[in-house]
């Protein structure tokens, strides 16, 4: 079967959703919204005010309007989490560094001998390679210059400056379990063990990467799957989300809040989620996967 569904101009899209079932008030709103958003991307945020999703009819009295809230909301709420997953990106980065430097080289991450798979560590010099073949640092291009005659890469110090939050967290999670920093680094994290930062690290990365493509965050299915320790070292959540509900965001923002309170003890967060929730009225906590009353949890007490 082939797709051959022909594309349409906007006032067709608008003519198209409003014999749909979806009140549009301001019909140059739309128009507006349509142009700068695109309908395939706002349709992200219709999909559950479908009735029927096979016919595409809207439930009575859905709105244009909500349509736009939600999708600001899931804007304003990847802006949020950015500037969190930044403080643990930089703080990953800097322990990964420093202790591993100390404890083996600033070359560690060269060394196959390293890590648990070598196939995998291959492929992730490849990727270190094209980092610091495209990237435009100065401190990059000066260290080739002055060290021409030095094959190695730059120590971890710079290389790893210029790769993605990605690469790094794969790097500590193919690290050998004999590596004595492995474990300092997750207990620094308030992390019980080594056994379980790689899938935070892997699951919040993966959150990083939709936040920076602009992809949407609300009620969607999250491929991470953090592995939850049973007695965290600090105060965490008494209402735990089964595991079958670890595909909505609730628990990685858990994840992330537990990790932000150990970087930056004084954080805003809570304050923040929930002046974004306050603002946003129409917004369903469930399509987050929020538990009742999660702000009252101990993790979540600023």
């Amino acid at each position: 079967m082939k797709y051959n569904k022909p594309a349409k101009n906007i006032k067709e899209q608008i003519t198209q959703l409003q014999q749909r079932g979806l009140i549009i008030e301001d019909v140059a709103k739309a128009e507006y919204y349509l142009s700068v958003i695109g309908y395939y991307r706002l349709s992200g945020y219709w999909w559950p005010m479908l009735a029927d999703k096979n016919a595409r009819v809207f439930k009575a009295k859905s709105t244009f309007d909500n349509v736009i809230a939600i999708y600001n909301f899931d804007k304003e709420l990847r802006l949020l989490l950015f500037e969190i997953i930044e403080s643990i990106e930089i703080a990953l980065r800097t322990k990964l560094i420093y202790h591993i430097s100390l404890e083996i080289s600033p070359w560690w991450f060269e060394d196959s001998n390293n890590f648990k798979d070598r196939d995998n560590h291959s492929k992730l010099l490849v990727d270190i390679d094209r980092e610091l073949a495209k990237t435009k640092e100065v401190f990059i291009k000066e260290h080739y210059k002055k060290y021409s005659t030095d094959r190695r890469r730059p120590p971890d110090w710079k290389t790893l400056e210029v790769v993605s939050f990605g690469t790094i967290s794969k790097l500590y999670g193919n690290l050998k379990n004999s590596i004595k920093s492995k474990n300092i680094i997750a207990k620094e994290f308030g992390i019980a063990n080594h056994t379980y930062l790689p899938s935070w690290l892997q699951a919040i990365s993966q959150i990083r990467n939709m936040c920076a493509h602009h992809s949407r965050l609300w009620n969607k299915n999250l491929p991470g799957r953090p592995k939850l320790m049973s007695k965290p070292p600090n105060l965490w959540i008494n209402n735990v989300p089964s595991v079958s509900e670890f595909y909505m965001l609730y628990i990685h923002l858990c994840c992330m809040k537990y990790l932000i309170n150990v970087i930056k003890p004084k954080n805003d967060m809570t304050k923040r989620l929930l002046d974004l929730l306050n603002n946003y009225k129409n917004i369903d906590p469930k399509a987050l996967g929020l538990k009742p009353n999660w702000y009252d949890e101990p993790l979540w007490k600023d």
